[in-house]
């Protein structure tokens, strides 16, 4: 399983959302760059970043979000107000290992499903989950699909990857009903699912890794909180190494 160390972006800096809120970000004191070469430094083979201000449709990011690519060392999946073809394509060209998609796919799934053909292991769907509704345009609109209807609108599209995020996991006291909404998405789908706000503790991860399906896991607030410690997280996610008998 993979770790995705985590980095959301609002002007310029490394922040954190509760339960999707864009208007109540809680502000961390790093340097995007420094910690996404951290993360490289690290171990990590993939790192995501979310430009929160490219949801709301504005672009004082991009020259920061470019710096992160060129420096990081790693390849980028990246997310954040992704509704065009030109968009998702100029990205690509910029170097973003792999484009998140989900307001585009809940209104033009068939072009989500050429660009996939196109650029294969690159396209990234993501389905944002609050009330058993997918949830679009940075989690405030609420779509007419359900989760389970979602991915299986893109059955056999050769998507990277498919980002399950609970949006509700902050409000949930029971760790078990957030991975149960998530394992039970990753049983129904084809494609290897990324679990997203569920890790805590490297004893999440644990829990991830021997799940059907789930073949990595966002990690963001919990490393900047302290309570997952990136290195920890890397070795826990591994696969185990099977025992091979001895032959005389």
């Amino acid at each position: 399983m993979l770790i995705y160390p985590t980095i959301q972006l609002m002007g310029g800096r490394c922040v954190s959302l509760d339960r999707a809120r864009i208007d109540a970000p809680q502000i961390w004191d790093v340097d995007p760059v420094e910690t996404a070469q951290g993360f490289a430094g690290a171990g990590a083979e993939w790192m995501h970043l979310t430009d929160l201000d490219a949801v709301e449709g504005n672009e004082r990011n991009a020259e920061l979000t470019e710096r992160i690519i060129r420096a990081a060392g790693i390849p980028v999946q990246l997310a954040g107000g992704f509704r065009s073809r030109d968009v998702i394509e100029r990205w690509i060209d910029k170097g973003a290992g792999r484009i998140v998609v989900g307001s585009l796919a809940a209104q033009e799934p068939h072009l989500v499903k050429e660009l996939a053909k196109y650029h294969p292991d690159q396209i990234v769907l993501t389905v944002d989950v609050k009330a058993g509704r997918v949830m679009t345009h940075g989690w405030r609109r609420e779509s007419s699909f359900t989760p389970e209807d979602f991915i299986a609108a893109f059955d056999g599209v050769p998507l990277a990857g498919i980002v399950v995020t609970d949006i509700e996991a902050d409000a949930n006291a029971h760790v078990e009903a957030q991975m149960g909404l998530i394992s039970g998405l990753a049983r129904l789908s084809r494609t290897p699912v990324i679990a997203s706000g569920v890790v805590r503790t490297v004893d999440d991860i644990a829990r991830l890794k021997y799940i059907h399906n789930i073949a990595g896991a966002l990690v963001g607030r919990a490393l900047y909180q302290g309570t997952v410690d990136i290195a920890e997280a890397l070795a826990v996610a591994k696969p185990e190494v099977e025992r091979v008998a001895d032959f005389v």
